[in-house]
């Protein structure tokens, strides 16, 4: 039987030679992400380097993977940028426009750290106010600061009828256990909770989430993409343990330099992207590269033991040895 699950990647976003966003890698990156059979895209979002790139690459990177997707999964990304409440809903309805299929909003653009709920609450329902029908979406992203709702305020938001889609990074399970027995008595048939913490894959799967959405997608989305779609097959209950304590074990070191560390990973998989980052300015140590050298070994035995073909960039029209030296 095959699963509803979906593996949707926080997309990162690959740069030149001169720090500019690079389209056409861009583009076969996009056909390595469908190779691997992932169900979504989640563009300009924190993997993306959101916060370093301007309005304008933001409008024209989501442009572009709407208009080479095309339509074959869906595509969502941020919007909830500006100063005030106009300003994001000014943003939201320009990104909107560009053919995605919903528009994420930060939990941290809506209240200062220390501001309570009410303060939340008020300048949410003003944006839902402003933004006519457009499709939303939340993610509890770790900047300006992580704001994770509490059950009580994500019930209230899933109230409205506005919200398609979810992405939590609680990471404790029983937190999002707690989101997910309240996702179990909406309505809504458009509403869909992903999980951005891969230990937590197995166990959210299982309890209801729709998918997952985590950055180890993009180091080996073939993985995340198996994990979805095996999680809740009872048959394959053993397998799918296993896997999920082998996720939980790298996932730290991924987590280390990211997104440099991604790109690096996905250049020794053979694609032409270069380890260019704006948030992170440092060069991998070679420590830190042997480390991730270690993890691409893992990964192929994961792929081996359970039956995976890993994604050749090569098959997918990606030229591998476009630029044959990873440090470039």
């Amino acid at each position: 039987m095959l699963s509803d699950k979906k593996f949707v990647p926080v997309m990162i976003t690959p740069f030149d030679l001169r720090a500019q966003v690079d389209l056409g890698v861009v583009t076969q990156l996009i056909d390595f992400y469908l190779a691997a059979g992932v169900k979504g895209f989640f563009a300009n979002c924190l993997s993306s380097e959101m916060y370093s790139i301007s309005e304008s690459e933001r409008l024209e990177l989501t442009q572009h993977i709407v208009r080479y997707v095309d339509g074959r999964v869906p595509v969502v990304a941020t919007g909830s940028f500006g100063l005030t409440i106009e300003d994001k809903v000014d943003f939201t309805k320009r990104i909107y426009n560009t053919g995605v299929n919903a528009v994420i909003l930060i939990t941290g653009h809506y209240a200062n750290v220390d501001d309570g709920d009410d303060v939340w609450l008020a300048n949410f329902d003003k944006m839902l106010r402003l933004t006519d029908n457009i499709p939303l979406g939340l993610y509890e992203c770790p900047a300006p600061y992580k704001r994770i709702l509490s059950p009580a305020v994500f019930k209230s938001v899933l109230d409205t009828n506005r919200i398609v889609y979810y992405k939590d990074t609680s990471i404790a399970p029983e937190k999002v256990k707690a989101k997910l027995d309240i996702v179990k008595t909406t309505r809504s048939k458009r509403f869909e909770f992903f999980d951005a913490h891969s230990p937590n894959a197995m166990t959210s799967l299982r309890e209801g989430a729709k998918g997952m959405s985590s950055i180890a997608g993009n180091f080996y989305p073939e993985i995340l993409v198996w994990m979805c779609n095996n999680a809740t097959d009872p048959s394959k209950a053993a397998e799918v343990e296993w896997l999920q304590s082998e996720i939980t074990r790298v996932d730290p070191i991924v987590h280390v330099a990211y997104p440099m560390s991604a790109k690096y990973f996905l250049r020794k998989r053979g694609l032409p992207i270069r380890t260019i980052s704006r948030t992170y300015a440092l060069e991998l140590t070679l420590e830190q590269k042997k480390t991730l050298d270690e993890v691409l070994e893992t990964f192929l035995g994961w792929c081996d033991r359970l039956g995976i073909k890993p994604v050749n960039p090569v098959e997918t029209g990606t030229l591998s040895n476009a630029y044959p030296d990873p440090a470039i």
